[in-house]
């Protein structure tokens, strides 16, 4: 028993240190908002392979080595019940639904709530989808992924991704899809939106230290992906295509290369799920 204990301190210190090594980002270097400069089409000339050589504020995205997405193979992961349950402290608040003309976007503009990583607080600031999934599970693609962007008060991103096959409707995206249908090239206000209406379905989790998927594919991000596939309805995920502007209809980046990067999964004892 005291060897078990000290090997998870010592990699709850890992993770820890980890997370501060690699969390480089600031508030300045969060996900670009003009979608004219790049596309996910490689034919263009502009595709996730090129995106490095676009812009020299984005060199990170073809030579970084802490690239996301992942494929989230089970055999790389290890196990870490000490990890801990997440812990989500989410609100309703007021929020803005935006086209940022590669994907849809729901921003609150009010106090949204919280997550905790290692003491740290991360305020929740706004959520978007990609259809397919970026991240892959055993190899496998979904029909889509949502990610939930929190900032911390020094500038560090954690996102938390959740990937959805098709069946039943997903019930956050019922309550704004007629916005979203309605939405145009532009931004409108939904008035409140609760994001505890998010539901992630299990407590497994995989977690480890990446970026962000589109450029400026800034490093340093913690992912927490749900392990729990939800589903989406194929009504939903169209309605999410036929608003963004034309070519972004597939918006997932390829998955990257995991680089010697350690994957974590929390799993809770007792066959909880």
């Amino acid at each position: 028993m005291k060897c078990y204990k000290k090997f998870i301190f010592i990699i709850l210190a890992s993770l820890i240190l980890s997370s501060h090594l690699y969390n480089l980002v600031n508030a300045d270097d969060s996900e670009v908002d003009d979608e004219t400069p790049f596309s996910y089409k490689e034919e263009t000339g502009k595709g996730p392979s090129e995106w490095g050589k676009i812009s020299p504020h984005w060199r990170v995205c073809g030579i970084g080595k802490l690239q996301s997405p992942i494929d989230l193979l089970n055999q790389r992961v290890q196990v870490l019940p000490a990890l801990g349950k997440l812990k989500r402290d989410y609100k309703p608040a007021l929020a803005v639904v935006k086209n940022r003309g590669h994907d849809i976007c729901v921003w609150w503009r009010g106090d949204a709530g919280k997550m905790h990583i290692n003491g740290t607080i991360y305020k929740l600031l706004q959520c978007h989808w990609h259809t397919p999934s970026e991240h892959t599970i055993n190899g496998s693609s979904y029909e889509m992924e949502l990610h939930l962007v929190h900032l911390s008060s020094d500038g560090k991103l954690a996102v938390t991704g959740i990937v959805y096959e098709y069946g039943r409707p997903d019930p956050f995206l019922s309550k704004l899809l007629h916005h979203i249908k309605s939405l145009g090239k532009e931004e409108k206000e939904v008035g409140i939106v609760n994001p505890g209406d998010i539901k992630f379905g299990s407590r497994k989790y995989y977690r480890y230290i990446g970026s962000l998927t589109v450029p400026p594919c800034t490093e340093g991000v913690i992912w927490t992906i749900g392990k729990k596939v939800r589903t989406v309805s194929r009504e939903q995920v169209r309605a999410l295509k036929e608003e963004v502007h034309d070519g972004y209809e597939k918006n997932a980046r390829p998955t990257n290369e995991l680089n010697g990067r350690p994957i974590w999964f929390y799993s809770p004892f007792h066959g909880e799920n």
